[in-house]
């Protein structure tokens, strides 16, 4: 059984909100999906905007090995010449080997939002796809509206896709366009129209029901051949099917070898991608690619990990990329603690009481607000203090925050008018019995700190000059304490070619930055 995949993330993906490519990113996303092996790649609507203008243009002298670009727009307009359409002239003057015609099939959406009749839509669809077709392109036919038209009336549903197909048409999409349509329903439609109309038959589904990949899988199983999704599920409203997701499950669960071994490995890598040019954080949770789709928290069921793999894992991580986590927390047992370790390279090297204490430690302290689920360099580091031989790179002595404004007259103002406010801070630490005492200023309070530390210890640890900062998080973990409350700080770090992750907790909330700042040093010290 051959599946055609249809990615969407440049057209309908980008109209999420918050998401808006550039042509840069659009082509860098192209040749990514190229990659991966996706059949077809809607690049956008051409005449509608002049950036997917000049994306087609672009496109044009891409290279790729896997993809066909497809360009999308709607039927010509009612009551006019196909030939003097403004957007069939724009599609066909994209030069894309595929066009994707989009037209009404509900008799509703004909009447209230067309505001034509029922026969000239069907001239519509019929001239459009027949005009293309004669200019070489492959033609696909999106029926919008089409589940919910057919419940409305079936005999109208049923003529839009028959005129498409008699027009030339190389594939009839079905599409679920305000994704309310429920998997029972999907199957018996699908089957219904590949017995009564003919021809291949897509899907485009909407995720408003988060039904949107289950739907998808169930039209492919009632025959579709055809399906459209969009990286991550993006899209208006509730996002579209997660082609991400989709590929796995028909590789995967349904043997359908729709991209090869190598690219579903890249799977995950593809998912984090994207995510980042679109500017969206990766879904932790994202089946098969989410960081923690193959975590475990629970101590009972780290244990079973450790004895067989796939006793809380339906796939291989491997697969599609991914790895294995185990994370430690107040939930876990020793079974967590040791599979940790031996990641670390520290097997064996902690005694069993040692492995014990370490564990009581991370019970005692997330009790007090830590959390170390996600801050593995501050759990690394809690590990390596209890052994025997272990020497840290520094240690505090003392340090102090000032913040005030009446010292000094900035020549910027804020937006209120206010003067800005001055950070200093003081930072006496020991390294190697020489004691450094140093004052910074800063953005900040905990720039200010930063900015301290850095100047205490460069001296000794020039390589800190790699180390930047990339996020900054604080949490309250006593809701409802008010200022008094515990707060949890996590720090992200990199130098440029790992990021690693710290977290500090206090009812100060600058003593909280300070530990997880100074664990972020340390941690990187230790590894270089």
């Amino acid at each position: 059984m051959n599946i055609e995949l249809y990615d969407t993330t440049l057209r309908d993906g980008s109209q999420q909100e918050g998401i808006s490519l550039s042509v840069e990113d659009k082509i860098k996303i192209t040749k990514k999906l190229d990659e991966l092996g996706i059949h077809y790649i809607e690049g956008g609507w051409p005449g509608s905007n002049p950036k997917d203008e000049e994306y087609f243009s672009v496109a044009k002298s891409l290279k790729l090995v896997h993809a066909k670009i497809a360009a999308f727009g709607s039927t010509r307009k009612a009551n006019s010449k196909v030939d003097e359409d403004a957007n069939i002239k724009a599609l066909i003057d994209a030069g894309t080997p595929v066009v994707t015609i989009v037209g009404k099939s509900s008799d509703v959406q004909v009447v209230n939002i067309l505001e034509t009749s029922l026969e000239e839509n069907l001239s519509m669809i019929y001239d459009s796809i027949s005009f293309i077709k004669n200019t070489g392109s492959q033609v696909f036919f999106d029926a919008e509206h089409f589940f919910d038209g057919y419940k409305s009336n079936k005999e109208y549903a049923l003529q839009c896709l028959q005129i498409a197909l008699e027009a030339g048409a190389d594939c009839l999409v079905l599409c679920d366009t305000n994704g309310g349509v429920l998997t029972s329903e999907i199957t018996e439609i699908v089957e219904q129209i590949i017995e009564s109309v003919g021809g291949s038959v897509g899907i485009h589904c909407h995720n408003d029901t988060d039904m949107a990949v289950a739907n998808s899988i169930a039209a492919l199983k009632a025959g579709a051949v055809h399906v459209q999704g969009t990286v991550n599920g993006y899209g208006e409203r509730c996002g579209n099917a997660n082609i991400v997701s989709l590929i796995a499950n028909l590789k995967i669960k349904m043997g359908i070898n729709c991209i090869n071994d190598s690219q579903l490995q890249s799977l995950t890598e593809v998912s984090h991608y994207v995510s980042d040019i679109v500017n969206i954080p990766p879904n932790g949770q994202q089946p098969y690619v989410g960081v923690s789709s193959f975590s475990h928290k629970g101590g009972l069921h780290a244990a079973a990990m450790a004895k067989m793999d796939e006793s809380y894992q339906h796939v291989p991580p491997y697969l599609v990329g991914n790895l294995t986590r185990v994370v430690v927390s107040e939930l876990s047992g020793r079974g967590n603690i040791r599979h940790r370790l031996t990641g670390l390279g520290l097997e064996g090297k902690l005694s069993g009481e040692q492995e014990l204490n370490l564990l009581q430690n991370i019970k005692i302290r997330e009790s007090k607000g830590f959390q170390y689920e996600t801050a593995g360099a501050s759990f690394e580091l809690m590990a390596r203090r209890i052994l025997d031989n272990y020497k840290a790179p520094f240690d505090l002595v003392d340090f102090m925050v000032m913040v005030e404004n009446n010292r000094r007259v900035s020549v910027l103002q804020d937006f209120d008018g206010n003067d800005d406010l001055l950070a200093e801070a003081m930072v006496k630490v020991n390294v190697d019995s020489h004691i450094m005492h140093t004052v910074a200023e800063g953005n900040g309070p905990v720039n200010a700190l930063d900015n301290a530390l850095r100047k205490a210890l460069l001296e000794f640890y020039p390589s800190l000059i790699d180390v930047k900062l990339l996020d900054y998080k604080v949490r309250v973990v006593d809701e409802g304490q008010d200022t008094k409350a515990v707060v949890r700080v996590l720090i992200e770090s990199t130098d440029g070619k790992t990021q690693w992750q710290t977290v500090g907790a206090s009812s100060n909330i600058i003593e909280a930055s300070w530990m997880a700042l100074a664990d972020s040093f340390e941690y990187f010290l230790i590894h270089s």
